[in-house]
C-alpha cells in the first residue's frame, strides 16, 4: 500500500492491468468488450455516478469516462453539446475525478479518464497520476496528445499504475503504428474513420484492415470505436477487434428526456447494442 496526496492507493501491477484482465473475461465469455462512453456532469455529476452504475449492470466491461472541454474538436455535436451542457453546470477535472471514485467505489468496471491534454497540464501530471491511483482508475486516453509528445504523460502515469491508451487511425503508416503500440498499455484504441464522433448507419470499411496492421505491432486488446450505434455493428467490430466503444449515440439516449431517467435510458440503450 502507497500513499498519494495523505491518501492510501495501490497501484496496478504493470504486469497484469485490469484493462487486459477485463478484455480476457470479456474473451472467456465469447465475446468482446462493451465500453460505453459517457461524458462526466451530464446530466450531473450525481447522474453520472448512477448512470455508470446502471451500464455495469447492463453489461459494460470498462467505461470510458469523459472529461468536459471548451474546445473538443475531435468530438461530433451530441459530444460537444454535452460537454457544453456540463461545463455550464460547474464541471471540472477535479469533480470528475471525485465522480470517478464514487464509480469504482460501486463496481469492479474499470474506467478509462477520457480527456484533451489541457485540462490535465492545468492540473498537473503527477499530481493528477495520483488522483487517478486514489480514485480507482485503470487507465488515461488523451486525444490530442501524440506518441512523439507523450513522454512526460507516460512518465508521470506508469509508477502509479495508470496505463496510457492512445488512438490508431486508418491513414497512420506501420511505423506509426508501431510508435503507438509502443506507448500504449492497457488496450490499442483504433478509430474506425478519420473525422469527428458521431453515430453512423454503417462501419468504415477500414476496420478490420487497421485492427490487422495493429495486431503485426503488439499482443495487447484493439478496441475500435468512433461511429458505433447498433448491436450489428458491435458483433462486427468483435468479428476482428476485442472491443467495441460507444459513445455519440449513448449520449444520445442520456440526453433525450428526463434527467431523472438518465440512468435507465442509458442501461437500455447499451443492452440493445449487445448482439444476440
Amino acid at each position: 500500500m502507497y500513499t498519494a496526496g495523505g491518501l492510501p492507493f495501490r497501484p496496478l501491477n504493470r504486469a497484469m492491468s485490469t484493462l487486459s484482465d477485463s478484455f480476457g473475461a470479456a474473451r472467456d465469455r465469447g465475446r468482446g468488450a462493451l465500453i460505453p462512453y459517457v461524458t462526466a456532469g451530464f446530466p450531473s455529476m450525481d447522474a453520472t455516478v448512477d448512470i455508470a452504475a446502471g451500464l455495469a449492470d447492463a453489461g459494460a466491461d470498462i467505461l470510458e469516462l469523459g472529461v468536459p472541454f471548451s474546445d473538443p474538436v475531435a468530438d461530433g455535436p451530441v459530444i460537444q453539446a454535452a460537454s457544453d451542457a456540463a461545463l455550464a453546470a460547474g464541471a471540472t477535472l477535479a469533480g470528475c475525478l471525485d465522480a470517478a471514485k464514487r464509480i469504482a467505489d460501486r463496481s469492479p468496471m474499470p474506467i478509462v479518464l477520457f480527456s484533451y491534454y489541457n485540462p490535465l497540464l492545468q492540473f498537473g501530471l503527477d499530481r493528477l497520476a495520483e488522483r487517478l491511483a486514489i480514485a480507482g482508475v485503470a487507465g488515461l486516453l488523451v486525444t490530442d496528445v501524440v506518441p512523439e509528445e507523450s513522454a512526460p504523460l507516460v512518465s508521470a502515469m506508469g509508477p502509479c499504475g495508470i496505463d496510457t491508451i492512445f488512438l490508431a487511425a486508418p491513414t497512420s503508416s506501420d511505423e506509426r503504428l508501431e510508435r503507438i503500440a509502443s506507448v500504449s498499455r492497457g488496450f490499442v484504441y483504433a478509430v474506425s474513420r478519420t473525422g469527428i464522433t458521431g453515430a453512423r448507419s454503417a462501419l468504415a470499411d477500414s476496420v478490420a484492415p487497421l485492427v490487422e496492421r495493429l495486431r503485426r505491432h503488439t499482443a495487447m486488446p484493439v478496441a475500435v470505436g468512433f461511429g458505433v450505434s447498433s448491436a450489428d455493428q458491435v458483433a462486427e467490430i468483435w468479428r476482428h477487434a476485442d472491443g467495441a466503444v460507444v459513445g455519440s449515440h449513448l449520449v444520445e439516449a442520456i440526453g433525450a428526456g428526463d434527467p431523472a431517467a438518465a440512468a435507465s435510458r442509458a442501461a437500455e440503450c447499451l443492452r440493445r447494442l449487445v448482439p444476440e
